[in-house]
């Protein structure tokens, strides 16, 4: 899907670790897949439970301005972020939400994808994972980042000793994206 420039918005809660995933992408867009990258974030006034976001641009060439302008793609992780962000999406864009936390207005201009992230990562014995789940389906949704440099910058990224459990969350998620792709489900 990389074109000259890719226009990336994740959006949630504080907690859901919507900066981290922004910030992987950057970092395997970049150090591992060989493309330029930058990365905005912005916080709610709350700490936890606040509205939050990360903004990556990846691009083949240099990048002259850093901010999101029209998404090509939208991650949304909470109810409060679609309801904030959804009409800012591109037509034709990619909109991946987290099934189980928002309620998606079928449009017929977008690409809707779904995966239940939060169930996925309470499968695997910790929800603070749901992110790393959410990257694992984006990844094969959009296929913009080669796997295998999401996977080190996940390496790279996450608290040691925690590798190996999110390393399960981004395969289980790049699992349910490939499926996704092959015969889609109703978002």
């Amino acid at each position: 899907m990389i074109m000259a420039k890719t226009e990336i918005k994740i959006a949630g809660f504080g907690g859901q670790g919507v900066v981290l995933a922004g910030s992987i992408v950057g970092r395997a867009a970049t150090i591992y897949d060989g493309k330029c990258a930058t990365m905005t974030r912005s916080f709610g006034p709350e700490a936890r439970g606040g509205a939050c976001g990360s903004q990556v641009i990846i691009s083949d060439v240099k990048i002259g301005y850093p901010y999101v302008i029209n998404p090509d793609v939208l991650v949304i992780m909470s109810e409060e972020a679609y309801e904030k962000y959804a009409s800012e999406l591109k037509p034709n864009g990619i909109l991946v939400i987290e099934n189980d936390l928002v309620h998606h207005n079928k449009d017929a201009k977008v690409k809707a994808y779904g995966i239940p992230a939060t169930r996925f990562a309470e499968e695997l014995g910790r929800k603070i994972v749901l992110n790393i789940v959410i990257l694992g389906f984006l990844t094969a949704v959009t296929n913009m980042i080669n796997p295998d440099a999401m996977r080190k910058a996940i390496r790279d990224s996450v608290p040691k000793g925690t590798e190996d459990l999110n390393i399960l969350a981004f395969n289980k998620g790049y699992s349910y994206g490939s499926s996704e792709i092959e015969s889609p489900h109703t978002v």
